[in-house]
């Protein structure tokens, strides 16, 4: 069972997406179940996964100043698995995933000014066996950075019923 699919799971995940260090007292109160219940809960999510405890910075504010969309091209497909883990390692890339299309991957990055990204393309990704072409679109100014409003997967799931 998915947390998304328990109602309390669900208006404690999204009391914590509004503020992440509300207390277990303070959710309690705010949906009237007991401290232990929400305690529980809080465990579980993490426990499953379903819920991680991070601290999301401004990125601009600590020196992060460019960011971009690498696209990657793997030629034969038999490097993606390797690819894939070498990716993971480096610590410029914020998001990774394969996609559909003229590339099979897409790599986010953040750095710290327009040289680190020339490195970061140079000598660590444009350099491993199996990428075949790259294709770098620059964010130029960030208009929203968030999780996903919860309430869109709640709508998703009613669909599916």
């Amino acid at each position: 069972m998915s947390a998304l699919d328990d109602e309390l799971d669900y208006q404690i995940l999204k009391l914590l997406q509004k503020d992440g260090r509300m207390s277990f007292t303070e959710i309690s109160k705010e949906i009237n179940v007991a401290v232990s219940t929400i305690r529980h809960r809080f465990i579980n999510l993490v426990e499953d996964g379903t819920l991680k405890i991070i601290g999301r910075v401004d990125p601009n504010k600590i020196g992060f100043n460019a960011y971009a969309s690498v696209l990657i091209s793997v030629k034969p497909k038999s490097h993606m698995t390797a690819i894939f883990e070498k990716l993971t390692k480096l610590p410029e890339i914020s998001f990774l995933a394969s996609v559909s299309g003229d590339y099979d991957i897409e790599a986010n990055v953040m750095c710290r000014d327009m040289e680190h990204l020339n490195e970061l393309l140079g000598e660590k990704i444009h350099v491993m066996e199996g990428v075949f072409d790259t294709k770098t679109n620059m964010y130029m100014k960030i208009y929203k950075f968030a999780q996903p409003d919860l309430e869109l997967a709640k709508l998703s799931s009613k669909q599916n019923e």
